[in-house]
């Protein structure tokens, strides 16, 4: 059984408190982490230009004019280090802007156009970003604070304080620096965008909560009401599962979401069945869910899978031929159908504080989890001795795994690969190697 499954407790597989999506949207976006740190910088200028308003006036009240003197000596010489900081972190911001450029450019070229999101998700490149800029916004304004005048008499203020916060600024710049290029480094290989993809498919899956018995939907009865989607038409990206729980409780029915998430909409089409009264305001509703160009990890239990597939088919086209990269693929695609092997599908129920379901959410079940994971790379992998003999051996593992009810798509899956070997190996030697169940492909 896979790791994920095997080293969680139930109180550490317990389901995490359903919070608005606005944190994943803040997330998939590249402005808000330097936009906070921007303004963060200012506001922590302000108060180092005052605590430097604040030094200079006790030396003027105690008339320690030497000390001044010596202030106002470090002061030109901090002047001349925060210009070239300036400087330097304009063209600091430029290398880092373009190694990101390239790093994206290699990996949805090389793996799929959907791994560009793990880059667009990477706190350590938004954190340097925003750090970067934050250093440079800094530095603008401490060469505003630098007083002209040579009377010590005349000072008003020196900025001392806000000297030694760019000083350190710039070194927490050069760190980051260093983390960025290891990291943006590390998701060039493949094998760290592979475990980058499974992390995000068992968070998603350690977010849902486990249906009860099939009871408690079939005693839903018929609907009594139909909510319509408004708006412009994409793919359903995430649903704000608190407040449509919140709404339901408030109206005493229960709402079935009709669409899975990533699915794609258009306006007019059902988009909420309504049980047990008339369906609620239209404002009530109003944002409660998310509509985008593109899937999301946020809530979407099989994006995962589909990215691990693409990456596993590009691997096996012709123009790559890199059946290695395949193989890993199907290594995380068998890890996660192993942990989803027990896991209740097809629906997730969400209870308000009374342990009542107001929220009937559907979600991929294990065919159809099944099939996203080997249907397509199953078709591209007759050629491919070494992806066969991995595919076999994954779904030998998951027979072991998977419950008796759950045994016909794998079955199914294993039959037709035999077929297709059968069609395509050219010789009895060459069916009887790629029928091999190897979990390296072909290793020891």
């Amino acid at each position: 059984m896979s790791d994920w499954m095997v080293t969680q407790s139930p109180a550490a597989r317990r389901r995490p408190r359903a919070l608005s999506p606005l944190r994943e949207h803040l997330r998939d976006t590249f402005w808000f982490a330097p936009t906070t740190a921007m303004v963060a910088v200012f506001v922590v200028w302000l108060g180092a230009q005052a605590l430097d308003t604040a030094i200079v006036e006790a030396l003027r009240e105690e008339g320690d004019h030497d000390t001044l003197d010596e202030l106002m000596r470090f002061a030109d010489d901090a002047k001349a280090v925060v210009s070239a900081v300036g400087s330097a972190m304009m063209t600091f911001i430029g290398v880092v802007f373009s190694i990101s450029l390239v790093a994206v450019q290699m990996a949805s070229g090389q793996f799929t156009p959907r791994v560009v999101r793990l880059f667009v998700r990477s706190r350590i490149t938004k954190a340097t970003f925003a750090v970067f800029l934050a250093t440079f916004v800094l530095t603008l304004l401490v060469l505003t604070a630098f007083d002209s005048a040579d009377d010590p008499r005349a000072v008003t203020s020196l900025p001392l304080v806000q000297s030694v916060l760019t000083l350190c600024m710039v070194a927490l710049s050069l760190l980051l620096f260093v983390l960025y290029v290891n990291t943006t480094l590390r998701l060039m290989r493949i094998s760290q965008v592979i475990a980058r993809i499974a992390t995000e498919s068992f968070r998603v899956a350690a977010s849902m909560p486990a249906p009860s018995a099939g009871r408690e939907t079939a005693g839903l009865g018929a609907a009594t009401a139909w909510v319509p989607h408004e708006g412009r038409a994409g793919v359903l990206r995430d649903v704000h599962i608190a407040r449509l729980v919140r709404v339901a409780r408030k109206h005493g029915v229960v709402l079935r979401l009709l669409p899975r998430i990533g699915d794609f909409v258009v306006p007019g089409t059902p988009v909420l069945a309504v049980h047990g009264g008339a369906a609620p305001p239209r404002g009530a509703l109003r944002g409660t869910m998310s509509v985008g160009v593109e899937r999301t990890y946020h809530q979407d239990l099989g994006f995962g899978l589909r990215q691990l597939a693409d990456i596993a088919l590009r691997a096996l086209s012709s123009a790559i031929n890199d059946p290695t990269t395949a193989v890993q693929a199907l290594d995380r695609i068998v890890q996660f159908l192993a942990a989803m092997s027990r896991h209740p599908l097809d629906s997730a129920l969400h209870r308000d504080r009374g342990g009542a379901v107001r929220l009937v959410q559907p979600v991929p079940g294990w065919t159809e989890l099944v099939d996203l994971g080997f249907t397509e790379v199953r078709g591209c992998a007759a050629g491919s001795p070494q992806v066969c003999r991995r595919l076999l051996a994954g779904l030998d593992d998951l027979l072991l795994l998977a419950p008796p009810e759950r045994r016909e798509p794998l079955l199914r899956h294993r039959e037709l690969l035999r077929q297709e070997i059968a069609l395509t190996a050219p010789t009895p030697a060459d069916r009887a190697f790629a029928l091999h169940p190897d979990r390296q492909g072909i290793g020891g």
